[in-house]
């Protein structure tokens, strides 16, 4: 059996070039409808705007978005908040790859809504 691998040494000096987003956002609550119930749920502007898009690209509302990721996850192993930040990772990461493999495709995409700007 092989040895295990020493721990990568740990250095507290971020690199000089790295650039990062604001790594703050507004948690927003809303209210949603899931199979005749009521519930609210937080989850920060970014993943918001990006559920919003995704639910526009699909032709369908947020709400119904919403109650699709919920029928969709595993309610003993993931919350709801998580469920959508999760698939809204998972959208943010195929929209990137689909710019990366074909540029021009970001210009082909639903109109921006003004309701996405925070």
């Amino acid at each position: 059996m092989a040895a295990p691998l020493p721990p990568a040494p740990l250095d507290d000096d971020p690199p000089q070039d790295l650039t990062l987003p604001p790594l703050e956002a507004a948690v927003e609550k809303r209210s949603v409808s899931i199979q005749g119930h009521r519930t609210s749920v937080s989850l920060e502007a970014p993943f918001w705007r990006v559920l919003k898009r995704a639910a526009r690209a699909r032709g369908i509302s947020l709400g119904a978005l919403v109650a699709a990721i919920d029928a969709a996850r595993r309610v003993d192993r993931v919350n709801l908040s998580s469920a959508l930040r999760l698939f809204a990772l998972a959208e943010a990461e195929s929209r990137a790859a689909v710019a990366l493999s074909d540029p021009e495709s970001t210009l082909r995409g639903p109109s921006e809504d003004p309701s996405d700007q925070l």
